[in-house]
């Protein structure tokens, strides 16, 4: 057998080797769920609550999770389209006082953000999250420079809020916790 036929075969035996049962092979980003490893940016997480964003009557659109490493909290945003825009962020404080008065442009320290889009969402929520499940949440999405975003949620009276950059989808990894 010559060199080159032994490569192939050693390449192909990898390829069709099975995968660990741990990991998630048809959706991850679907399936992962409160107590499961996610890998951002070769960073392990914790997720500690997940949130599901969906259209009355359609499929879930977007997740939110909600991730701890040591006394660092962080969150993932993940939405579907032709492929995934996965944005990883840090709960910002603060808020605003009136979900009909908010602004189409942000100052956030000196960084200057403009409003993307908006929208309504019924959300189911697992773990610790900052919403109640079967509830509306409203959503707006802002971008910056630098791939920068900032995202503001508001549920009954409260708004949770976050600035985050845009991560590649092979950035992310998630492992089942047995």
């Amino acid at each position: 057998m010559s060199l080159f036929k032994r490569i192939a075969t050693v390449f192909r035996a990898h390829k069709n080797a099975e995968a660990p049962l741990n990991e998630f092979n048809d959706n991850p980003y679907e399936q992962a769920d409160v107590g499961d490893i996610m890998y951002v940016d070769l960073e392990e997480w914790l997720i500690t609550g997940k949130v599901t964003y969906q259209d009355p009557g359609f499929s879930p659109h977007r997740f939110m999770y909600y991730l701890q490493s040591g006394n660092e909290i962080a969150c993932l945003i993940i939405e579907k389209g032709a492929t995934y825009d996965c944005l990883f962020g840090k709960f910002v404080k603060g808020g605003l006082d009136n979900p009909t008065r908010v602004p189409t442009h942000l100052t956030v320290g000196d960084k200057q953000f403009r409003l993307e889009n908006q929208r309504k969402d019924m959300v189911i929520t697992s773990g610790n999250t900052d919403f109640r499940s079967n509830d509306q949440v409203k959503l707006w999405r802002y971008f910056g420079k630098g791939n920068t975003f900032f995202i503001l949620q508001w549920q009954d009276g409260k708004f949770v809020a976050c600035e985050a950059m845009r991560v590649l989808q092979a950035e992310i990894k998630v492992l089942k916790n047995k």
